[in-house]
Formats: structure tokens, sequence, C-alpha cells
């Protein structure tokens, strides 16, 4: 029992060594193409200099570093057992009766937390910094704002609306100000457009402002003429209208859901679809983020199985391409079922948990076959 834990510290020391190098390595190459793709769209913006494209890459560090994650346990996994196998070492343990899942045990742990730190620690920071670095992406390297690109230059917004004698929805459509006044303002629109709906969607009032302006707990509508069921026109007034919204939830209900953290997903979905919005992307990106500690874990346990293979036999850079290969086609399944997700075509959990779950079993099988087989 203590020759196993010992082998087992011993290989996942070895794990973590490969696994670290691979995660720098494959983070600093993809971050070298994103910072020479940002040169090369900061070459025709007068007021984008170096020092601004470096920020934005290197705000970005930890978004790509948690991306490439998987994919560097599992080549770093394939390292360090193929460097085992070749020095006989995984071959003189099993042959001195220690079981395969037992020095598998450590790397399948480290993985584990891995994941569990990519989840819980580097996806809080990741998003913090790539909310950072989008809004300096669209301020100096884009040419129209994440919010003025919704439909024509015009944001929609819904939210319930409790200003009348009944119960119902509001639905509040206006152009946003530039970002130099909105951060001397506050939030606001102009060309504003507002109409009350009771719960049963029945038409009760239309209101036409020239400027609106979010303030704590409420929407001020500026010189604003209401139009009643009768198509009426009440006299120019100030409107107050209650909402809860504010100016962060309305950015980053259109923003990507990678900016958000996963302790504060939970919380903004429910906002978000009690305000009428889909909240499909943010509940996929959610359950992606639940599901990565066992992702990692299965790709250890399918670097294991592709790279254990004793090299007297054959055939180990076959076996190693083939476990690239598996780890590719995993990446393109993820990706075709977030599509699927993503349209609704299927369950958000189905396609958050398909590929990870498909991933385990093939590392499953594929040990089991080697150990028992």
């Amino acid at each position: 029992m203590m020759v196993a834990l010992t082998l087992a510290r011993y290989v996942a020391r070895r794990f973590v060594g490969a696994t670290l190098a691979m995660l720098a390595g494959l983070t600093l190459l993809v971050s070298l193409f994103d910072f020479i793709e940002l040169l090369r769209r900061a070459a025709t913006r007068a007021d984008a200099g170096f020092a601004l494209v470096a920020t934005i890459a290197g705000l970005r560090l930890p978004f790509v570093a948690l991306q490439i994650l998987p994919f560097a346990i599992l080549l770093g996994g394939l390292l360090a057992f193929w460097r085992l196998t070749r020095s006989s070492e995984l071959v003189v343990a099993r042959a001195a009766g220690i079981s395969a899942w037992g020095f598998l045990s450590g790397p399948v742990a480290v993985a584990l937390l891995f994941g569990g730190l990519g989840t819980a620690a580097i996806s809080p920071l990741s998003s913090v910094m790539l909310a950072r670095a989008e809004r300096l992406d669209y301020a100096y390297l884009r040419s129209s704002a994440g919010l003025t690109a919704l439909a024509g230059g015009r944001l929609w917004l819904r939210q319930a609306d409790r200003g009348m004698e009944e119960q119902g929805v509001a639905i509040l459509s206006g152009r946003p100000v530039s970002d130099r006044e909105t951060a001397r303002e506050g939030f606001s629109m102009t060309d504003v457009s507002l109409w009350r709906l009771s719960a049963s969607d029945r038409p009760l009032a239309r209101i036409e402002a020239p400027r609106a302006r979010l303030l704590p707990g409420r929407w001020v509508l500026e010189d604003a003429v209401t139009f009643n069921a009768d198509r009426a026109a009440g006299p120019k007034q100030d409107l107050s209208i209650p909402t809860e919204l504010t100016p962060d939830r309305i950015e980053n209900s259109f923003a990507s859901p990678d900016t958000l953290s996963v302790w504060a997903l939970p919380g903004f979905i429910a906002v978000l679809e009690a305000a009428g919005f889909s909240a499909v992307r943010h509940r996929l990106h959610f359950q992606s983020l639940l599901s990565l500690p066992v992702l990692a874990s299965a790709m250890a346990l399918l670097a294991a199985g592709f790279s254990m293979r004793s090299s007297r036999r054959g055939g180990v850079a076959q076996m190693i391409g083939a476990g690239v290969a598996a780890g590719f086609m995993l990446f393109v399944l993820d990706k075709i079922a977030n599509e699927f997700g993503e349209a609704g075509t299927l369950p958000v959990l189905l396609a958050a948990w398909a590929p990870t779950m498909a991933g385990l079993l093939l590392a499953l099988a594929l040990l089991l076959h080697l150990e028992d087989g």
C-alpha cells in the first residue's frame, strides 16, 4: 500500500511538471497569435498604441489559459506517461503487481484539482480581466460598441412594470449615448420609446421622450409625452419609471458569458430570465464551468490510456497520435454540442455534459482494455 502511494505521488509530480509546462507554452503561443492580430487591427487606429495592445493581450491571458487547460492536461499527460513508459518505470511497477488504477490516482487527483481551481479561482479572475479587455477593445479597436450594435444602433430592454394600476411589462428602446457622456452622466439613452403592456400583453400606454437617464432604482424620462390607449397625447413632463436594472446588468446581459464569474452566473441568470431575456448561453457556460473538473480528469485518464503501451510492442507514435486526435474530436464534439444547446435543439445539461462524459467513458474503456483486457 505504501509503495503504491509513493508511486502515485511520484507519477503525480511528473504529471504536474509536464502539464504546467504545456499550459504555459500553449498559453503563450496562443496569446502571441492574439497579440499579432490585435497589432494588425490597431495599425489603422491612431489612438491605439503598442502599450494598449499589450495591455489587452495581457488581460486576456487567464481566459486563454482557462480555454487551453483541458488540452494542456491531455498533452502534458501524454508526455509524462510516455516518458515513464519509455524508461520502463511503469512497466516495472505493473510487473511488481501495482495496478494502473493505483498509480493513476495521483494524476487524476491533480487533474481534478486543476479543474476545480480553473472553475473556482481562475474563472472569476478571467471574467474580470476579460471584461476589462473587451471594454478597451470596444473603445479603441472596434467601430461600434457592444450596446449600440444590437439592432441598428438601438438598444431594446424589457423589465417588469409596477408603475401602472396592474402588474405588467415595460419595453424600452433607445440609442445609448457615447462612452464619454455615459461616464460623465451615468447610463442614458436618446430617442426613447417606451411601451407599457398589461400581463396579458394588452397595450396600456406609449411614451416618447428625447432622453432617458438610468438612476438608482428608476428611469427618468425627460420631456416625455404619454399616449394613452385612446392615442390621446398628454403634456410634456418628466416621468419616473421604477426599475431593477443597473448599467452593469444591462451591459452584462449582452456581453459574452465569459466575462461573468462562475459565482455571479446563477444570480445573473435569474435576473436575466426575470427581465424576459434568454439566458441559454449563460446557463450553458455555467454548466461547462461546472463540468471542467470532470473533463480535466477525463483528459488525464485519456492520456494514460493512449501512452502507457509498452514501447517494445511498437506503435507508440500511432497511439500518441490517436490520443491527440481523440482530444481534438472531443473539442469538435464540445463545439457542436454547444451550438445545438444555444439553438435550443439540445437541453443545456446534455449539451454541456455530453462531451465530458463521452471523453470519460472513452478513457475508462481504453484503460479497462489496457489493464484487464
